[in-house]
């Protein structure tokens, strides 16, 4: 009986069941955390590059306006918010219709 528990003493504990498991949180995390965000920041990426002249956008601070012009040189779009008022903002700052705003 002794001898048993002795033997039983000095056996180490196996790594495996740790390794597999910080694994799997890693992928979890990855699959339901990273990956979205990832493909989310894709997406407005995506729309920004894809702005015209004419199209009706709106900023991450909810003001309604048509592009009237797009200089790619400085990353600004000139938005014509209402007659004879027209605002210059960064690209950055135009997201697609009910998207969040994406911090970068």
């Amino acid at each position: 009986m002794i001898t048993l528990l002795q033997a039983a003493a000095g056996q180490q504990p196996s790594m495996w069941p740790t390794i597999i498991m910080m694994v799997a949180l890693f992928a979890i995390v990855y699959f339901f955390m990273i990956r979205p965000q990832q493909q989310k920041q894709k997406q407005i990426q995506n729309f920004r590059n894809a702005l015209t002249v004419g199209q009706d956008v709106v900023t991450i601070g909810g003001l309604h306006g048509t592009i009237r012009h797009i200089d790619e040189g400085k990353q600004t779009v000139t938005l014509r918010v209402a007659n004879g008022v027209e605002v210059v903002f960064d690209k950055s700052a135009i997201v697609p219709n009910g998207v969040q705003a994406v911090q970068q």
